[in-house]
């Protein structure tokens, strides 16, 4: 009897030992994924942070084009304005576009609104409304999900539009783009 004792005490040990190193194992890995979890959130929402908080790099070739200098000047200028700098707004419709993609599941919808240079430009975009929205509409379609979802990705697009419009209309030109709406599904 004293031997069944003493073979029953020393499992139990065995055993708690056991289940007390299985659940630090437990422990430490659910640690390790979490912190991974971690890393890799901070990297992939980390990427579009960094894009908006460098600084613009220093243009030192003057054999750029005159578009490439005109869209950083653009794009330092929108940030720096205040309000009441803005000049006229001419709202557009909704914009509503399948973006490019292998499955074609994606959509974009958007309102923007073209801030003008002069009175006199608001009558010739009227006049050519369906000219203009066929382009937008071409531009916003050609993207994929990759390419807009970045704020950089927004500017080269909001820049890529006025270029084209500004190419077409001869009253005028337009100062920006302004979106109103940006919804990604």
């Amino acid at each position: 009897m004293a031997e069944e004792e003493s073979t029953e005490e020393e499992s139990q040990p065995k055993e708690k030992k056991s289940s007390n190193m299985l659940m630090i194992i437990i422990i430490v890995v659910l640690v390790l994924i979490i912190v991974i979890g971690g890393i890799v959130a901070v990297l992939l929402m980390g990427s579009d942070e960094q894009d908006a908080t460098a600084p613009a790099p220093q243009v030192k070739e003057k054999s750029m084009s005159n578009s490439s200098q005109n869209n950083s000047s653009h794009s330092n200028n929108m940030s720096s304005r205040n309000l009441k700098d803005i000049g006229i707004l001419y709202p557009l419709d909704t914009f509503t576009v399948n973006l490019k993609s292998d499955s074609g599941r994606r959509y974009l919808k958007a309102t923007l609104s073209l801030e003008l240079e002069g009175d006199e430009l608001s009558l010739e975009l009227d006049a050519k409304t369906a000219v203009l929205r066929d382009r937008i509409i071409r531009i916003l379609s050609s993207k994929t999900l990759e390419e807009i979802s970045s704020k950089k990705g927004k500017s080269k697009v909001e820049h890529q539009i006025m270029d084209t419009l500004n190419s077409m209309i001869s009253d005028g030109k337009i100062k920006g783009i302004y979106f109103t709406e940006f919804v990604i599904q």
